[in-house]
């Protein structure tokens, strides 16, 4: 829980006095009071965090325990920071060998314990091996015993061995020229965060308007939980050199987080990527899936294209949403990847699912195309009708595209082509347009219940 004395970063306040006896014990007592959590999460399954706290320290040389740390921790990139004078840091250890059931017994080997039985039987002796299935004791008379595990119900150990720990920590060793509270900021990258865009969109009757609405999904399986930390999110790719950190552990549980509908991201260049950082602080718990709008619902203007690709589905147009990501589109921020969820009411006005697609980072002024599925009512059809090799580096090929429209009203097609090498356009019965160096699109109008057709002949030199 987060304490009500929290305070903003920038907010200077005295930290809570600890117990005298704690000093005594050169022990460090690590105030829960006037904490600030910054997270900065990249798209990979890392993210940076800066923790600022109140330490209380020992007058000379003392160890400081953090306990509260993700396991996924990076050791080799925690930094400690205290002002000059006040605290020098001596050494710096991660402790990660926590108490789990196979570590405890393994520290128990040649060690005396009880093992209750389901008869209700005890046994006691000397652990002189175990596995999944067995535990091997050694009596006091020199007897051995070899007993199931499923018929233990409890294993009683006398204590909890040396060195394991209930939870992963960082331990460094300290020195203060004087007793007292230092403030101090503990920066450092972890695994097992992550984030990434979800888009919700609705079309009009029409298919002029779409509107949008975008969320960011936060998911944290790194094994600590972040108390009303400002968060900030890094759109774009990263470079790394450290081998990639293992996958996303443990069970998420999905909460939304109810924001106000003005509430959102503020989006800003930074560096080579995009910095998205929030309007407010938030609490990221510990096997959580967290869900905060990006930004409040907008209406931005469309284009319905219906484009037919032959060369990579023979029969199938595809249905495609396009806009610009811009001011005056109701739009005009850098938009993070992430998957396009579409939607239209029917007749009876309820929502109907039409189709998704993935959108890569959008930046301004840039289109949005969107494929949502493939037409019902218009069919393509494609065939090459021609070929001639000119020479060994040259040839001509005429190629015939029928788009048939089925519907009661007239469409219009753009029908893509796929060429290789320096090519030209010989003939064509429409105008052709060239998209890039490999890629030409034609403009077919095909009027209801009627067939258009494209015979074109181009030239490559390979």
């Amino acid at each position: 829980m987060v304490p009500e004395q929290f305070r903003p970063p920038r907010t200077r306040v005295h930290a809570t006095v600890v117990a005298v006896a704690a000093l005594a014990l050169a022990a460090v007592a690590v105030a829960q009071t006037e904490r600030a959590v910054r997270l900065t999460v990249y798209n990979r399954d890392l993210a940076l965090v800066s923790d600022q706290r109140p330490l209380v320290v020992a007058a000379g040389t003392s160890q400081l325990t953090l306990d509260d740390v993700p396991a996924r921790i990076d050791p080799t990139s925690v930094h400690l920071q205290a002002p000059a004078g006040q605290l020098q840091m001596l050494e710096q250890n991660f402790q990660y060998d926590l108490a789990e059931p196979q570590r405890v017994l393994q520290r128990y080997l040649d060690q005396p314990i009880e093992v209750a039985l389901r008869s209700g039987e005890v046994r006691a002796g000397t652990l002189l091996s175990f596995d999944n299935s067995q535990l091997v004791l050694r009596a006091s008379d020199g007897g051995v015993s070899v007993l199931a595990r499923d018929q233990a119900v409890d294993l009683r150990l006398p204590r909890l061995p040396e060195g394991l720990r209930t939870r992963p920590a960082l331990v460094w060793q300290v020195q203060a020229p004087k007793a007292g509270t230092v403030p101090v900021a503990v920066s450092y990258l972890t695994g097992g965060l992550n984030w990434h865009a979800e888009y919700v969109a609705v079309a009009n009757e029409p298919d002029t308007r779409l509107e949008l609405s975008a969320w960011v999904s936060l998911e944290n399986a790194s094994g600590a939980t972040y108390p009303e930390a400002r968060l900030q999110l890094i759109a774009g790719e990263v470079a790394r050199v450290e081998p990639e950190l293992a996958p996303l552990r443990g069970r998420m549980v999905a909460m939304m987080d109810k924001a106000a509908p003005a509430a959102g991201f503020a989006d800003e260049s930074f560096f080579e990527y995009h910095l998205y950082t929030l309007d407010r602080p938030t609490t990221l718990v510990d096997r959580e899936t967290k869900q905060v709008a990006l930004f409040p619902p907008t209406t931005a203007p469309i284009t319905k294209v219906y484009e037919y690709d032959g060369q990579r589905d023979e029969r199938q147009v595809r249905v495609v949403l396009e806009t610009e990501n811009r001011d005056e589109n109701g739009l005009g921020m850098a938009l993070p990847a992430g998957s396009v969820r579409v939607y239209k009411r029917d007749a009876r006005g309820d929502l109907q699912f039409i189709g998704e697609d993935r959108l890569d980072h959008t930046p301004r002024h840039e289109r949005l195309r969107l494929g949502v599925g493939s037409a019902f009512d218009v069919l393509g059809e494609r065939r090459e009708v021609a070929q001639e090799r000119i020479n060994d580096h040259t040839a001509e090929r005429t190629v015939e595209v029928q788009v048939r429209n089925r519907k009661e009203s007239p469409v219009q097609v753009v029908a893509v082509e796929h060429l290789q090498g320096d090519w030209q356009i010989r003939q064509s019965t429409h105008p052709a347009q060239r998209r890039d160096a490999h890629t030409v699109a034609f403009t077919l109008h095909v009027a209801a219940d009627d067939t258009t057709r494209l015979v074109y002949t181009v030239r490559e030199r390979y």
